[in-house]
């Protein structure tokens, strides 16, 4: 039996420079799940993502997935992409195994605590105030650099990198720190800066956008104070569930959340078309 791609729409083109098509996934003709590719609105032309990949239940099991996602790579070079990506749910078991399979790396992952009824303590000595306007401006020009290393040191080229930390910055901080729902925050032990939290809540969701301990304080336990801090935050603002990212690879961060009772929820993967 032959597994093709059959496309159900024209080429489109879209508003923010990006394209994209879907496609039904046929065998001999008959139609048993569909594709969705596109290209990335921050990469660009030469990175494709794969927004949707599925197989009909009767016919799972048979391989028919894998076909589907090495022809839509063989698009995504025919677009003249150089890299795709997929987002795969934690639960996804069988998903998650395909993409692996086929040489997916991941890149990072999303993490989610749903939080107790009581907001925990900090360490005594340890409080936490606003980030100064003084203290803003040094703070995000690091934060946009640190983030933008942290995709050049997963495969993504430096201008990509960069291009993404810039917009994400802009769109998450379009009036820095009196965005709406937004707080960032200097975290002092014994009257001396060691870290910093930017958390952003959302209804009754919360997300951890940043969170850095000063490089001289590592290794004394601010990072767990920082988090504890989110959950409080969090709390204050009627959050009851926190979430995360973390990049593969970051141990001591993979460590510390897996402690606190974090649970994946999303992978971030990516592999590189030769």
């Amino acid at each position: 039996m032959t597994t093709t791609l059959r496309p159900t729409e024209p080429l489109q083109h879209h508003a923010d420079g990006t394209r994209s098509r879907r496609y039904q996934v046929c065998v001999n003709s008959r139609p048993v799940g569909a594709v969705h590719l596109a290209t990335h609105p921050v990469f660009g032309q030469s990175v494709a993502r794969i927004l949707d990949l599925r197989v009909e239940e009767p016919d799972r099991r048979r391989g028919r997935g894998t076909v589907a996602a090495l022809a839509a790579e063989e698009v995504a070079r025919g677009w003249g992409c150089q890299r795709v990506e997929a987002s795969v749910p934690a639960d996804a078991e069988a998903a998650v195994r395909l993409v692996t399979a086929l040489g997916y790396v991941q890149r990072n992952r999303g993490m989610e605590k749903r939080l107790g009824p009581s907001a925990p303590g900090l360490p005594a000595g340890t409080r936490s105030r606003p980030l100064s306007d003084d203290e803003y401006g040094p703070w995000l020009e690091q934060g946009k650099a640190h983030y933008a290393r942290s995709w050049i040191d997963r495969g993504v080229p430096p201008g990509q990198a960069w291009a993404k930390s810039e917009d994400d910055h802009a769109r998450l901080l379009p009036r820095g720190t009196a965005t709406p729902g937004v707080l960032i925050s200097a975290l002092e032990h014994e009257g001396t800066r060691v870290g910093t939290l930017w958390l952003a809540v959302t209804g009754d969701h919360a997300f951890v956008y940043d969170v850095e301990t000063d490089e001289r304080f590592r290794g004394r336990g601010h990072g767990r104070s920082l988090m504890l801090l989110a959950e409080r935050q969090s709390l204050e603002a009627g959050a009851s569930v926190l979430g995360l990212n973390v990049f593969a690879g970051n141990t001591p961060a993979e460590r510390l959340y897996d402690s606190l009772g974090y649970q994946p929820v999303l992978y971030a993967m990516y592999k590189n078309l030769l």
